[in-house]
């Protein structure tokens, strides 16, 4: 199958296919040939900043010469943006073909057992096949939902965990609580391996730490205490933290984003973590961690046009934290749609009265778990939102026509969101 059909293919897995258990994940990648056993593999966790983190980290080790296989998801505009090898996307032809070799293994084994991978575990087994074809030094992998039972967690060996902070989030299948969170996130901890882990909430931090002690962890809890000399530029930070190994670093992060800070802090502390097996000098540090980008997360696609990815309560609360420092001359626009299963009435009460926005806007997904106008309308409240469209692209060219200088543009609420409105730009080719 070519790259089309192997997406509709992929796509279509949720009709033909039940739950699998961790063994189930594990028996498989096994029978694959244990695809990336030997490397170095760090596994992250967390509710917010996974991303971010394997973005800072990759460039920092690929800017001191290691090869780095990345495996993030959701994807924003294309699937192959899940499988990276030293920032790079996988080609739609290598993602075709790694394809190819996972479906070869299961076509042997259907006369023995009906099982069948989930869409995510398809998607993990295929990375893993690429990022050993393509001889990845080090493997990034970041969990889709949880720890505990996510298929990134049938590897057999890692080098060090990360969590990054913990929120409220997937509560459905997590808990209810952050201490119920916590211990699914901490689920991804191997016996005798470190952990770093942002230090935010103390029911979370409570949690993980005693998790860790039982597993005999070596542990470094990282906070804002920790992040020192914090200044806010108009399109990048700096902040000074120090390590045990490095001493002292002062870093610059080219983001809008205040809480960019507190993930590359967690890199700082991995990398301090791991200096024994993964020398990295302070100019690869420096320099990696200046020149990363990661898309959807308070990215300008535009002049003064910020997508971010904010999806949740806490996500809410960093964007809102970074537009208070944004330096806008002009009026701030936002554009906003949801998801279903997150707290949207909760994130459309919070983007309502902190009164940063002088025109909120919301408008549907082209997704089947996007939230109607109807119930955003509603979410909204007395006065309901300035505008409301049924196409995100209509939206954006609406907000734009109308815009003067100085003025800003947000678009948050959902990481979908942020894919449609970077697949329109791209489209329509806007400048």
């Amino acid at each position: 199958m070519g790259y089309e059909e192997t997406v509709a293919y992929l796509l279509d897995i949720p009709k033909f296919t039940k739950k699998n258990t961790l063994e189930d994940t594990k028996s498989f990648l096994h029978r694959l040939g244990n695809p990336g056993c030997g490397k170095t593999v760090i596994h992250i966790a967390g509710t917010n900043g996974k991303g971010s983190v394997c973005a800072y980290l990759s460039s920092v080790l690929r800017k001191a010469g290691y090869r780095v296989g990345m495996f993030t998801s959701p994807h924003l505009v294309s699937m192959c943006e899940r499988f990276r090898i030293n920032g790079e996307m996988i080609s739609e032809n290598d993602f075709a073909d790694c394809f190819a070799q996972v479906r070869e293994r299961l076509d042997e084994d259907a006369a023995s057992g009906a099982y069948h991978p989930s869409f995510f575990e398809m998607l993990f087994f295929m990375a893993m096949v690429y990022f050993e074809a393509r001889q990845a030094d080090v493997i990034l992998l970041e969990t889709g939902l949880g720890g505990r039972l996510d298929a990134t967690n049938s590897v057999s060996k890692k080098e060090l965990c990360i969590i990054t902070e913990i929120g409220y989030d997937h509560m459905e299948y997590l808990g209810g609580s952050l201490a119920e969170i916590a211990g699914e996130k901490a689920g991804i901890l191997q016996k005798d391996v470190p952990l770093v882990f942002w230090d935010g909430k103390k029911e979370a931090s409570e949690i993980i730490v005693q998790q860790a002690k039982m597993r005999g962890c070596p542990v470094a809890a990282v906070s804002k205490r920790d992040i020192r000399n914090f200044e806010i530029h108009k399109k990048f930070i700096d902040f000074s933290f120090e390590t045990g190994y490095y001493g002292y670093i002062r870093c610059s992060l080219t983001t809008y984003a205040p809480y960019q800070a507190m993930n590359a802090a967690l890199v700082l502390s991995a990398l301090d973590m791991l200096h024994d097996i993964l020398p990295v000098d302070r100019t690869a540090i420096t320099a990696g961690l200046k020149e990363a980008r990661w898309e959807g997360r308070m990215e300008e696609i535009l002049p003064d046009v910020i997508v971010d990815g904010a999806h949740n309560r806490d996500g809410v609360l960093a964007l809102l934290d970074a537009v208070r420092t944004d330096n806008c001359t002009g009026r701030r626009f936002l554009l906003f749609s949801a998801v279903m299963d997150k707290q949207y009435e909760k994130m459309a009460e919070m983007l309502t009265d902190c009164r940063l926005f002088d025109g909120i806007y919301i408008t549907e997904l082209k997704n089947t778990r996007g939230v109607s106008r109807r119930l955003l309308e509603r979410a909204f409240g007395a006065g309901g939102p300035a505008g409301s469209f049924a196409d995100a692209g209509q939206a954006l060219e609406t907000i734009l026509q109308s815009r003067l200088p100085g003025d800003r543009v947000y678009i948050a609420g959902s990481l979908y969101l942020a894919g449609e409105i970077k697949y329109y730009i791209e489209k329509s080719r806007i400048i």
